[in-house]
């Protein structure tokens, strides 16, 4: 008896059940996922989550270009895989909305550092994370970082030359310049830094909700 048609039939139906699990059912799932608008008492919308300034969106190419996504992820799991909401990386699990400005999206795959999916809400407002970008074993308490740090994306002036620039970085003991010298971030530094203010998943989604805040008795 000829096997043959039967085992082409076999395989197109394996072909075609694995296209419809790989990509057909994720685009009926995910493919028309937008950012959620809301209005205010006044009027005004407002979509979370936001898009990129331009100076994050270029510190996002930076990003991948230098290989963090080799350690650290963007993507918070729920309380029942693990401990990332106990250790304070968000406040709410990852859904797939959170990533429909990322193109790619780089949620990561290795976790040698911690989750940055919600790193610029943990910065806080102010903060600016250069010296952690030039070395961050020069940070308090982080002196056994295993991160390399990018000096490259720094640069050496005088002060005499081009003055004292605003960005230049506080140093301090055995890392402080010789005098009439500072180090200046580059540009490709500041849209790096830029990016990494800008990952915040602290906004309520409709499918991932806010932890409740408990009022005072």
């Amino acid at each position: 008896m000829n096997q043959g048609p039967l085992l082409f039939f076999g395989v197109l139906a394996t072909f075609s059940a694995s296209w419809y699990g790989l990509v057909v059912a994720p685009r009926l799932q995910l493919g028309d996922l937008s950012p959620q608008g809301s209005t205010n008492d006044i009027g005004v919308v407002t979509y979370v989550p936001a898009e990129r300034a331009g100076a994050a969106r270029q510190g996002a190419e930076i990003y991948r270009a230098q290989g963090c996504t080799e350690c650290h992820t963007q993507q918070v799991r729920p309380a029942s895989e693990g401990s990332d909401l106990a250790r304070g990386w968000g406040q709410r699990r990852s859904v797939a909305r959170d990533y429909v400005f990322e193109a790619p999206a780089i949620p990561g795959f290795s976790r040698l550092g911690p989750d940055l999916a919600n790193y610029g809400e943990r910065l806080g407002t102010n903060a600016f994370p250069l010296v952690r970008l030039y070395n961050p074993r020069l940070l308090t308490n982080n002196a056994a970082s295993l991160c390399p740090g990018a000096p490259y994306l720094f640069e050496v002036s005088r002060t005499k030359d081009r003055g004292v620039s605003p960005t230049a970085l506080a140093l301090s003991g055995a890392a402080a310049l010789k005098g009439g010298s500072q180090l200046v971030p580059t540009l490709k530094a500041e849209q790096l830094a830029a990016y990494l203010v800008s990952l915040r998943q602290s906004v309520e989604l409709p499918e991932a909700a806010l932890p409740k805040k408990e009022e005072a008795p």
